[in-house]
């Protein structure tokens, strides 16, 4: 399994020789300006809710992909309405992809599209792939729910926001990471702009302080696991 950072809450992941784009807002991020969004393969855009932070990109990627969309009822139901492939999903329901296994798991957050819409209820995605297992935390703030995961699989990767102020922050994230017992952390939704601007360093020693390892990517540097 392969993923590769595009910037704030945007994830591209390659697993079993299937695309997958998580939250693509990287049009409209100057941090990502090097990245063509024209060249990102997409089989399937994964989408945690409907702030214009995680969807901008979606249309135009999903038009030239073909890509099936997969999010809660809502936002599957949007991107139904205007042509799009899409799968939808709620809190707790699972299904068999072709790349692996995708719970859509809660989030503390809020979801309306850029025009006010209703855009359901935020999520996570625990996703099984290549016998690897990932967690993607979405907007969230830290919640007991996360106990949930590990009591049905163990996991490789915590994929989790950091940036404060929207979302859990770093010490935040640090609980939450006990809570999904995994001590392997990539931190998403940072230094995008001011209210989320972080300590790189500082951040990092927080959680080697604890016994984890926090990775804080360049834009379009990739990990495999």
């Amino acid at each position: 399994m392969k993923i590769t950072y595009y910037g704030h809450a945007s994830l591209g992941i390659e697993v079993n020789e299937v695309s997958i784009l998580v939250d693509p807002f990287i049009s409209g991020n100057d941090k990502a300006s090097h990245i063509d969004i024209n060249s990102l393969k997409a089989d399937y855009i994964l989408l945690t809710h409907a702030h214009q932070d995680h969807i901008l990109d979606v249309e135009t990627i999903a038009k030239r992909t073909n890509a099936m969309i997969v999010s809660n009822f809502e936002i599957a139901s949007h991107y139904e309405s205007l042509g799009f492939e899409v799968h939808p999903m709620n809190l707790g329901g699972s299904w068999d992809f072709e790349f692996g296994n995708v719970k859509y798991v809660n989030a503390i957050h809020t979801s309306s599209f850029p025009d006010g819409k209703y855009g359901g209820q935020p999520g996570g995605f625990v996703i099984e792939g290549e016998r690897k297992n990932i967690y993607i935390a979405g907007d969230t703030a830290l919640t007991m729910d996360m106990k949930l995961i590990p009591l049905q699989i163990k996991l490789d990767l915590a994929i989790l926001p950091i940036g404060d102020n929207f979302t859990m922050g770093v010490n935040d994230a640090i609980i939450a990471s006990d809570f999904v017992q995994c001590d392997k952390v990539m931190g998403y939704h940072y230094d995008t702009f001011g209210y989320i601007e972080i300590d790189h360093e500082e951040s990092k020693r927080r959680f080697f302080d604890k016994g984890k390892d926090l990775m804080l990517l360049a834009i379009g540097e990739s990990i495999e696991l």
